[in-house]
């Protein structure tokens, strides 16, 4: 007696929604971005060299350059906030209506970042003047900054915004209640300042080591991005702070730990002297 075999039929997945294949694009066009601001930012890196203060950049080209260096830093730790945030505006709404509303988004948390290069022109100046007129001054300011950093990363503002930073779903509810007029720059940009309040510490320490400094932008890449997406983030967060206190210690002594505040000659860069 022949058994016949039958065999059941595949189950039949449902075709990806319109908003999830959004969302996905989205996603895949954020990552493309950092790492093409990644390759420009090496690229540029790799002509200037590692040196004190804004290194003779003029301050338009250097927020340029910074926001291409926030671009690619920031993005792969904000992207999931972006994504969250254009899947909640985003039923009802077109494809289009959705990549403008994230483009918004995205722009308000540039123009935090951006602002705060202002800050930090400012400072790189300050710095590289003190660095050529007192050479010596170099050890101390970079001991500052290091201890600074430490005890931001172990401050209760550090905890507040990396708490939104990890979490932010509460928070992206509330700017539900925003008035629709530029609602979605405006939540970029309050998000952007909890970034900043989170991060900043972590930037300054580029001072002493150098803003064009690609090992030291791509390890506080890494730190940003475990920090907020990581289930031990808070942990790596005080292991950094304790890190850096030690560097503030250190650093009067040891001149290899401040490459950004050893005075040298201007670079020559494929954008001539610097």
């Amino acid at each position: 007696m022949q058994l016949l075999h039958i065999t059941a039929p595949a189950p039949v997945r449902p075709p990806a929604s319109p908003l999830r294949r959004d969302v996905m694009v989205a996603w895949s066009l954020m990552v493309l971005i950092a790492a093409l601001a990644w390759v420009l930012t090496v690229g540029q890196a790799r002509g200037m060299g590692v040196g004190p203060g804004t290194m003779g950049l003029a301050l338009p080209l250097f927020l340029l350059l910074w926001l291409t260096m926030m671009v690619a830093m920031m993005f792969p730790s904000v992207a999931p906030v972006a994504l969250t945030w254009a899947r909640s505006i985003g039923r009802g709404s077109s494809g289009a209506a959705r990549a403008v509303r994230t483009t918004e988004f995205v722009g308000g948390y540039l123009l935090v970042w951006s602002a705060f290069g202002l800050v930090a022109y400012g400072l790189l100046t300050l710095t590289g003047e003190a660095v050529r007129d007192h050479p010596g001054a170099g050890r101390w300011i970079g001991a500052g900054v290091f201890v600074l950093a430490g005890l931001q990363q172990l401050g209760p503002l550090k905890r507040v915004c990396l708490r939104h930073c990890r979490s932010p779903m509460l928070q992206l509810l509330q700017y539900a209640r925003f008035r629709p007029w530029l609602r979605d720059l405006r939540v970029g940009a309050h998000h952007g300042l909890y970034c900043l309040g989170c991060c900043w510490g972590l930037m300054i320490v580029l001072i002493p080591l150098g803003v064009m400094n690609v090992a030291a932008m791509a390890g506080l890449a890494a730190v940003i991005f475990l920090e907020k997406l990581w289930r031990y983030g808070p942990w790596l967060t005080r292991a950094v702070g304790v890190t850096f206190l030690v560097l503030g210690v250190l650093a009067p002594f040891q001149h290899w730990l401040l490459p950004g505040l050893a005075a040298d000659e201007p670079s020559m860069g494929p954008m001539g002297p610097m």
